[in-house]
């Protein structure tokens, strides 16, 4: 059984950081690509970033290119997502989501369908 565990989510100023960190575990954890999505109340599910296990290339949405880093540390299976420059429409719930084993690309990988597992969520806040 796969798990994925969100932490870092929280409430503050816009202008501000947040750090958020997805944990895997499972035995038989296995995946190509890790990515980043969040949803707002009332909106649908929207990518936000991934990084791919192997080569560490990463993918971003247009409205955090130059905000946010998608890292990951492969001996610890965690990824993280260093959030900078915090606006008010960056407040939502964060998910983070694991692909199975077989590659995928940047492009499939915007879309939530190729993702195996999901977390749980981490809500972020930012305040005007």
């Amino acid at each position: 059984q796969v798990q994925l565990v969100e932490s870092g989510g929280g409430l503050v100023q816009a202008g501000g950081s947040l750090r958020l960190s997805c944990a895997a575990s499972g035995r038989t954890f296995s995946s190509y690509a890790m990515g980043w999505f969040r949803q707002a109340p009332g909106k649908e599910r929207d990518f936000v970033a991934v990084i791919k296990w192997s080569t560490g290339s990463t993918y971003y949405a247009d409205s955090v290119k130059g905000r946010f880093t998608i890292s990951r540390v492969n001996a610890e299976d965690t990824v993280y997502l260093q959030m900078n420059s915090l606006k008010p429409e960056d407040t939502a719930v964060y998910y983070c989501a694991a692909t199975g084993r077989r590659p995928v690309t940047f492009v499939q990988a915007m879309g939530v369908t190729v993702y195996d597992y999901w977390g749980q969520g981490t809500q972020v806040t930012v305040s005007s």
